[in-house]
C-alpha cells in the first residue's frame, strides 16, 4: 500500500467523535434504559437520606430537592464532601448510594466500551472481507487497492491494521 502522511489530530478528533456519536445513537435504548435506573436511584437516593438526615441537619437536606445535590454527587462518584450523612441511618443510605453510583457509572461504561468495541469488529469483518475479495485472484489490483484505502479512510482504520489484515489473509492463502 502507499504511504501516506498521518491524518492531522483536528481530523482524527472528527472522525472520532463521529463514531462516538454513532455508536450513542445505535446503543441509544440500552444507555436510556441506564440513565432511568439512574434518575430513580437519584430519586431514592435523596427521598431516603432526607427521610434519615433532615431532623439532625435541616440546613443541608431540608428537601427533597435539595437533596438531590447530595445524591448526584454521590452516585457520580465525584463525592465533594461538603454534605455528608450523620447518622446510622443516614450513613447505610449513603454507603448504598455510594455502591449504586459505581454500578451506574460501570453500567454506562460498559454500555459505550461494549458498543466501540462491536463496532470496530464490524468494520475490521467489513475491510477483511474486501481484501479476502480482492485476493481471490491471488492478486491486488491497484483499482482493488484504491477501493480498500477508500474504505479504509471510510471507516477510520490505520494503515497498519489494513496491512496487516492483508498479511494475514495473504499467508492464509499461501498454505491452503
Amino acid at each position: 500500500m502507499i504511504r501516506r502522511p498521518p491524518r492531522s489530530t483536528l481530523s482524527s478528533s472528527s472522525a472520532a467523535s463521529d463514531v462516538y456519536k454513532r455508536q450513542v445513537y445505535e446503543e441509544r435504548r440500552s444507555l436510556g434504559a441506564a440513565l432511568y435506573l439512574f434518575l430513580i436511584a437519584i430519586f431514592l437516593s435523596s427521598a431516603m437520606l432526607y427521610l434519615a438526615e433532615n431532623k439532625v441537619q435541616p440546613e443541608y437536606f431540608s428537601s427533597i430537592p435539595q437533596t438531590m445535590w447530595w445524591s448526584i454527587i454521590t452516585l457520580t462518584t465525584v463525592g465533594y464532601g461538603d454534605v455528608s450523612p450523620i447518622t446510622p441511618l443516614g450513613q447505610v443510605f449513603g454507603a448504598i448510594t455510594a455502591v449504586m453510583g459505581v454500578m451506574s457509572v460501570a453500567l454506562l461504561t460498559g454500555i459505550v466500551a461494549s458498543g466501540f468495541s462491536s463496532q470496530m469488529s464490524r468494520r475490521k469483518q467489513i475491510v477483511e472481507a474486501e481484501i479476502a475479495e480482492a485476493l481471490s485472484d491471488g492478486v491486488i489490483s491497484e483499482e482493488e487497492e484504491k477501493h480498500i484505502e477508500e474504505l479504509r479512510k471510510k471507516l477510520n482504520l490505520s494503515e497498519e491494521h489494513v496491512e496487516s489484515i492483508t498479511e494475514i489473509l495473504k499467508h492464509e492463502r499461501e498454505n491452503k
